[in-house]
């Protein structure tokens, strides 16, 4: 049989063996691009990333820190990302975002061929490149795997990436990974984290403009950032409006609506600016003991012995009292000069300008323009005006006296209008310092922390860190000894000259108002602070014993055995001496500062929980006739305004020489508060700025809001005194306050 060919004319033989020949050539070629792409896959798929390594998806996460109440007081992140679900994110969002970034995204298979074609056909057209084409699962593949190179090699393990993550996981769980991922400017990652930074609420509750404003972030957060670009914002936000509207995903009516309203943004407060001394020593202790990685990106969570409440007055009650002693010694002047400093005034910024504000607070502003009749100021947003009645105490008459345009000035926020017009009262900040700290006395919960005037000026913790002479607020322990030896309150002893021999020679002290009493008892003594019957009292009983019971107190800092430790003679802590107090209200218990009660992982699991440290320190009896002796204090010595929050209080006055420190360390029967006032230099604050008059106007402005819902506690009296007996007077001349001394 001949072949096929043969019965074929020539030219369809011709032409059917060329048609063989390109079929093949064809095949050949086909063989050697998918060889080609099978190689290629090969080598860009070396070095992938396990995509299995997402079913235990764990992004770094923000650190909470709550207070006693489960309220956020702080927290620690490298990226600042809140993880939350599929359903927590709103329809609205998820539309939005899927308008702008990715149509087909319920439709394709983690690639969308056909956009990548046109935005290669674009860019080629344009000669650069000017369209994405990115799938979300593409860029969630770059976000967690991959490098953010613009290459080819890139692009292909994107692609492979993508493909590999559509066949493991669902679209909502490939959407809440994307959500959550994602990078929205200044510090936030993730829909959830975006939202309350810039809204100050959930992403569930966002409407539809606020979510169209999110959803045109992740292109380029920082060129379309709502803070530094608001019309470029609201541009990008009404494009995506756009989009979903031409998807059918909103009507006509609600995107004109959405497109027409503001970019009102509400930014999130720092919560770390609640109490941020407190929050760096948690921080501290956290690094050392879980390492900063896991404290920065393992999402923990913090349940810190923090009060809220409580460090609002803390923080309020220590710059008022600041401010008030900066009154008391006039202006002083001295302030920094921006337009001296070759700044340019309309672009300059302060710190204090990014922290919330609130009325009542304090802020330093700028001054703008100057005239005979007023000054006006900026700070942040806000513009407000000092005029002559704003600034009154300082004994000027016109702010031109005083002010120059470029200065930095202190002002209390005595109201803040949302136009940004807001009004002012002068203040000054000529560095005194102040540090408050509050412990609850049955647990040692640390209630609230303040540890200077202003954080970001000074990190040092004048409440945990700061060395400082105590001053008569150290007599308690040379009484306690005295006590626990056989001494009662009633005991008399002579207030009279006295002269000591010491190592170093004659010690001859006086008291703070020159004057002696002649014989009175204990009770008065420690009512009214005398020096002499604290010095014969210590010497009776030994210094190296006033120096043993000390340390029962919790007192670890060095004490010289020298007789003038009786009047205070000693470097010591805030946080030891408010420690050391817990003990009398305690019935003779001193339980351990703590900060932390409970920490928690990313997922629920308890690391460490924390109880109450008791340390045994006097006998019940022994607290209890010191807690009544200090009682005297408040009701007829050095710290008689207090008696006017009518509550049961005790407490101690110190001041040390030439009033270089004022202290006042007082407690209820439930809570022990101590506050100090000084600069950081030791120079004197002013002559009789006594422990009275600087540091227990404070403690009893905090003390106001601690003792809230506390109106049924009392002490326990000592034995043989009724617990209502009412506190008498030694001597008739006696004057409430008269005698703190040093």
């Amino acid at each position: 049989m001949k072949r096929i060919y043969d019965q074929l004319p020539p030219v369809e033989v011709a032409g059917t063996k060329l048609v063989g020949r390109v079929v093949f050539a064809l095949l050949v070629v086909a063989s050697a691009l998918i060889g080609a792409f099978g190689g290629l896959l090969l080598v860009y798929s070396t070095d992938l990333p396990e995509v299995g390594e997402l079913q235990r998806y764990h992004p770094s996460t923000i650190t909470e820190l709550y207070d006693d109440q489960g309220r956020v007081i702080g927290s620690f992140a490298l990226q600042r990302r809140i993880v939350v679900g599929y359903e927590q994110f709103p329809k609205v969002l998820r539309d939005a975002i899927i308008s702008v970034e990715d149509k087909d995204f319920e439709r394709h298979w983690g690639v969308n061929f056909w956009r990548i074609l046109g935005a290669a056909y674009k860019d080629l057209a344009l000669g650069q490149k000017a369209q994405g084409a990115s799938t979300l699962t593409m860029q969630l593949s770059r976000n967690l795997f991959l490098t953010p190179e613009r290459s080819f090699h890139r692009k292909i393990q994107e692609i492979m990436l993508a493909i590999q993550i559509e066949r493991r996981f669902t679209k909502p769980q490939i959407f809440t990974m994307y959500a959550n991922q994602i990078f929205l400017g200044h510090g936030a990652y993730g829909f959830e984290a975006g939202s309350q930074l810039y809204f100050s609420k959930h992403a569930k509750d966002l409407t539809l403009d606020e979510a169209a404003l999110l959803a045109g972030l992740p292109k380029a957060p920082n060129y379309y950032s709502p803070l530094n670009n608001p019309e470029r914002s609201a541009r990008r936000r009404n494009l995506v409006i756009n989009a979903m509207l031409e998807d059918g995903k909103i009507t006509a009516e609600q995107a004109a609506r959405a497109k027409s309203m503001p970019v009102l943004l509400r930014l999130q407060s720092d919560p770390n600016s609640l109490a941020p001394y407190f929050v760096e020593e948690v921080r501290r202790y956290l690094e050392r003991k879980y390492g900063a990685d896991e404290v920065h990106q393992g999402g923990l969570r913090v349940y810190t012995t923090l009060n809220k409440e409580m460090q609002e007055a803390a923080n309020k009650a220590v710059l008022d009292g600041l401010a008030a002693y900066e009154r008391r010694h006039g202006w002083k002047g001295n302030l920094p000069n921006m337009v001296a400093a070759g700044l340019d005034i309309d672009k300059y910024q302060h710190a204090d300008w990014d922290e919330p504000l609130a009325p009542g607070g304090y802020v330093h502003a700028l001054v703008t323009t100057l005239t005979r009749s007023y000054a006006t100021v900026k700070f942040g947003r806000y513009t407000a005006t000092i005029a002559p009645a704003d600034m009154a105490w300082t004994a000027h008459k016109s702010p031109e006296e005083i002010l120059s345009r470029g200065d930095i000035v202190y002002v209390k926020a005595l109201s803040l209008a949302e136009t940004g017009m807001a009004k002012v009262s002068l203040e000054q900040d000529s560095g005194t310092q102040g540090a408050l700290l509050a412990i609850d006395n049955a647990t040692g919960d640390i209630k609230a922390m303040v540890g200077g005037r202003d954080y970001d000026e000074s990190k040092f913790n004048r409440a945990t860190q700061a060395m400082r002479q105590v001053g008569s607020s150290f007599k308690p322990y040379v009484y306690t000894a005295a006590i626990d030896d056989g001494a009662t309150p009633d005991d008399i002893i002579l207030d009279a000259p006295v002269t000591f021999m010491t190592a170093s020679g004659a010690y001859s002290p006086h008291n703070y108002d020159g004057k002696f009493e002649g014989n009175i008892t204990l009770r008065r003594a420690i009512a009214q602070s005398r020096n002499i019957p604290a010095l014969k009292t210590a010497a009776k009983v030994g210094i190296h014993k006033v120096i043993e019971y000390t340390r029962k107190f919790g007192i670890t800092s060095p004490l010289p055995p020298v007789l003038p430790l009786a009047l205070g003679a000693a470097d010591l802590t805030l946080m030891e001496q408010v420690s050391g107090f817990t003990t009398f209200p305690n019935d003779g218990v001193r339980v351990v500062p703590r900060y932390i009660r409970k920490v928690a992982d990313y997922d629920g699991r308890i690391m460490e929980e924390n109880y109450p440290d008791v340390k045994d320190v006097i006998s019940p009896r022994t607290a209890r006739i010191m807690t009544s002796l200090l009682r005297e204090v408040v009701l007829h010595g050095t710290a008689f305004q207090a008696s006017k929050l009518n509550h049961p209080l005790a407490g101690k006055t110190g001041t040390t020489n030439d009033f270089t420190d004022a202290w006042f360390v007082g407690f209820s029967p439930s809570i022990t508060c101590g506050v100090w006032i000084g600069y950081d230099e030791k120079k004197s604050l002013g002559k009789k700025e006594t422990g009275a008059l600087a540091a227990l106007p404070i403690w009893i402005d905090f003390m106001k809001v601690a003792l809230k819902g506390r109106d049924q506690e009392g002490f326990t009296p000592p034995p043989g005194m009724p617990r209502n007996a009412a506190a008498r007077v030694d001597t008739p001349d006696f004057r409430p306050g008269d005698g703190e001394s040093h």
